[in-house]
């Protein structure tokens, strides 16, 4: 863990769509005691799974999270992914090294309890995954009870620090 912890050198510090409005802060985070990936409790930040690749990384999945909206009902950056179509760009600026950006490819929602472990990839091609709930609210059943996912591309081929 510390030679992973080392490795890093361009954690992503924001995240931006464009062509719907998305401007996020990222924070670095974690799991819970159940395993479950953490979601920063300000619905304005998203969050990048630190165990992972991060954007830029030359193989695997990073994946960053923002919740659909707050427990008062106002919308968080990442609502705007409902309306994220493909080719749609995605410019994730890095701490300590240029921004990369990504092409959005896919967008598909899963049931919660069905997310790809495909989203949360080691190695292979490098994509960028976004992951926020989606509709429907199920209060009785502690929610959102799935995801919508967003899988986009880097653009160009420098990838690294």
């Amino acid at each position: 863990m510390a030679e992973r912890a080392a490795a890093r050198q361009a954690p992503p510090a924001r995240v931006l769509v464009p062509s719907v409005g998305l401007d996020a802060r990222v924070e670095g985070v974690g799991v819970t005691p159940r395993g479950d990936m953490t979601v920063p409790d300000d619905p304005a930040v998203a969050g990048w799974y630190r165990y992972g690749p991060e954007p830029g990384s030359a193989e695997g999945s990073a994946v960053l999270v923002g919740h659909l909206d707050s427990e008062t009902g106002d919308l968080g950056e990442f609502a705007a992914l409902r309306d994220v179509r493909a080719g749609d760009t995605v410019e994730v600026r890095r701490a300590g090294a240029e921004p990369v950006t990504y092409r959005v490819t896919a967008r598909t929602t899963v049931p919660k309890d069905e997310l790809p472990p495909s989203a949360f990839r080691r190695s292979g091609p490098p994509v960028l995954t976004l992951i926020t709930c989606a509709p429907p609210f199920e209060p009785e059943r502690g929610g959102y009870t799935a995801n919508l996912v967003v899988t986009a591309e880097p653009v160009g081929a420098r990838q690294g620090p």
